[in-house]
């Protein structure tokens, strides 16, 4: 069984659990007591082409990142590194995150926030709103086409915005469909986890002109993000490029640098 699958498989037990502490009705009764909402793709299109800095902890494929992690730390350094905007991991099992760090950053830095997960029901769309959470992922590879459309839909309702991402050409044109305003393109195999910045050179004339294009994973150099920019993304999300640099907003600068 792949990783993903796997990942998935625990994603849905995570949720009814959810679900049996706090049913989705009270959630969605509480959203008018929701953060405020920080524009997030707005924040990209402020630069050439812009960071959104992670903050991770572990992966699967490579274990813990970071020995002595704090996330507001985290949050913090990015931000005085030139961030636009933090990808926050949220995955408890597989990536060490939590939750909760969405909350914590929030009151930290006053950058918009998008929550990484595997968003794979409706649920997690509303918990991600009270959480803080400005935008959310959506991984085409992880979702069928009703649920991307439903989940999509759903998000944009509470003003929620969505990054939709992409690893080939079919995934792109799924994006497109359903008129997705940010579409990554992801450089590591879900599968393999092996990383190419190719995929996003080659993919990126796929996404329709008006998306905001981001690549994401394995971008390590500023000569990496020149490259890119050169090739009409707008925005990078770079994750473990930064976390296991000694000093993670001299890291960030030497990124944005160029």
């Amino acid at each position: 069984m792949s990783i993903l699958r796997t990942i998935l498989e625990n994603k849905l037990l995570e949720v009814e659990e959810a679900r049996g502490r706090i049913p989705l009705a009270a959630l969605k009764e509480r959203l008018n007591n929701a953060p405020l909402h920080r524009p997030f793709a707005a924040a990209l299109r402020r630069t050439e082409i812009s960071v959104i800095a992670e903050i991770k902890k572990a992966s699967p494929s490579r274990g813990i990142l970071v020995r002595d992690f704090d996330h507001r730390k985290l949050a913090d350094e990015f931000k005085r590194g030139g961030a636009s905007a933090l990808s926050v991991l949220t995955d408890k099992k597989y990536f060490q995150g939590d939750p909760a760090f969405l909350i914590e950053i929030r009151d930290t830095v006053d950058l918009p926030l998008l929550r990484k997960d595997f968003i794979i029901d409706e649920y997690q769309v509303y918990e991600s709103k009270l959480l803080g959470a400005d935008a959310i992922l959506l991984i085409v590879k992880a979702l069928s086409r009703d649920q991307l459309e439903r989940l999509h839909e759903a998000a944009l309702s509470i003003n929620l915005e969505v990054l939709v991402e992409t690893h080939t050409r079919e995934e792109i044109a799924e994006a497109n469909r359903i008129g997705a305003g940010m579409i990554g393109i992801n450089n590591r195999d879900l599968e393999s986890f092996e990383v190419s910045l190719n995929r996003s050179l080659e993919l990126r004339h796929y996404i329709r002109p008006e998306a905001l294009a981001v690549s994401e994973s394995g971008i390590q150099t500023a000569e990496d993000r020149v490259k890119l920019k050169n090739a009409g993304f707008q925005a990078i999300l770079v994750g473990e490029g930064l976390v296991m640099r000694g000093n993670p907003a001299e890291a960030l600068q030497d990124l944005v640098r160029k």
